[in-house]
């Protein structure tokens, strides 16, 4: 089925391409670059956070999370699949296994109100909702 794989310093471009797949599918209103994706995860690995790749039996990167091991419970700051490895229940084995690979039985996300796709996911794993997050912008 695939492996988990930590992530290096190494690592950077690539993870900042996923990174940038993941802000698309998200529709996230993050605007950085990829030099300042590239440099925030970077930074990410450097101060305690923690990147693992999802890997195809035969090698191929499935996708990655970002994992903030300063937070307790454990804060999922990324995770993605690609979107043509989708609908596979690859997303929810890779899951079970960083579960397993992090030993933390606690760990929080956070999810765009918008992002039916991922709510729908990520309660199909066992997380329920505990907050909202409102934000204010004056226009």
């Amino acid at each position: 089925m695939g492996n988990i794989k930590e992530c290096s310093v190494a690592d950077v471009e690539t993870l900042a391409e996923l990174n940038k797949m993941l802000i698309e599918d998200e529709k996230a209103d993050n605007k950085m670059n990829m030099a300042q994706l590239k440099e925030r995860m970077k930074d990410f690995l450097e101060k305690g956070y923690k990147a693992y790749y999802f890997l195809k039996d035969n090698g191929d990167i499935t996708g990655y999370a970002l994992c903030d091991f300063n937070k307790d419970p454990l804060y999922l700051r990324q995770f993605f699949i690609k979107r043509e490895e989708r609908r596979k229940k690859l997303g929810k084995e890779f899951f079970k296994r960083l579960v397993e690979h992090t030993e933390r039985k606690d760990i929080e996300i956070d999810v765009y109100e918008w992002n039916e796709a991922g709510k729908s996911f990520w309660e199909s794993v066992g997380f329920e909702k505990k907050y909202m997050h409102m934000v204010y912008r004056e226009t």
